[in-house]
């Protein structure tokens, strides 16, 4: 990850404003700034005007800025005030992230690594709310506007979405972390507490050695330890 994240949240004075309306959020939307200025530029600018223009996130070649809760809209997709129905066709203004991608209008080095932030920005965000692929949308699919300007010129809309959904997919440690996260579960608590005793008299016993009991109760014993500890536990018996 190539980005720092960090929060400059409007005040609540400016929600009259920049986020009047609750949201529940169902959709993302991206954006290109047509201009070259940083994110921060981009924040503070927002911060300081009073014009019903606004969005959620801004991201440069260093740092995704966030200016407004997800729980309140934002003015950034141009159908008007919208609806909560997501069957509805204007409710970009008031179901949808706006995501900001900055340096568009000159391209270049910054503007590509701003790009691929946004991406992985993105991708973290669909993992973090459960949604798919069919969740990102253009600006342009909410009123018509060519924006991504830059993405929708180089013909690369298709592309950027593959590339979030490679983003999405788990790296090595990821998957790693997933096989090993094989630690036991129980359906109810007493099934945890027959178990929990089962090890305590085999411990009691001097079969096996306290570590297990305590490995159990830290909630690191895996359902493999613990097949592999019955095998123990009743060849010490006999």
């Amino acid at each position: 990850m190539s980005y720092t994240f960090r929060q400059i949240l409007i005040p609540p004075t400016k929600y009259s404003i920049k986020a009047p309306y609750i949201m529940f959020p169902q959709f993302i939307t991206v954006h290109n700034t047509a201009n070259d200025a940083p994110a921060v530029n981009e924040i503070s600018y927002m911060h300081s005007n009073n014009n019903q223009v606004s969005y959620h996130v801004a991201v440069d070649d260093k740092e995704v800025i966030q200016a407004i809760p997800f729980n309140r809209n934002a003015w950034h997709c141009g159908d008007g005030g919208g609806s909560t129905d997501p069957n509805a066709l204007k409710k970009g203004n008031r179901l949808s992230i706006g995501i900001e991608i900055c340096y568009s209008k000159s391209g270049g080095a910054c503007y590509g690594v701003a790009e691929e932030n946004a991406v992985q920005y993105i991708a973290k965000l669909l993992k973090q709310y459960g949604w798919g692929i069919e969740r990102v949308m253009k600006h342009q699919d909410w009123n018509g506007k060519y924006c991504p300007h830059r993405i929708l010129a180089e013909d690369r809309w298709n592309s950027f979405l593959n590339r979030i959904k490679k983003a999405m997919e788990p790296n090595e440690s990821e998957q790693q972390t997933e096989k090993d996260d094989d630690t036991m579960k129980f359906t109810s608590t007493t099934a945890k507490a027959a178990v929990r005793d089962y090890i305590k008299q085999a411990v009691d016993k001097n079969l096996i050695d306290k570590s297990w009991l305590e490995k159990f109760d830290n909630g690191t014993m895996t359902s493999g330890d613990f097949e592999g500890l019955k095998i123990i536990i009743a060849q010490r018996s006999n």
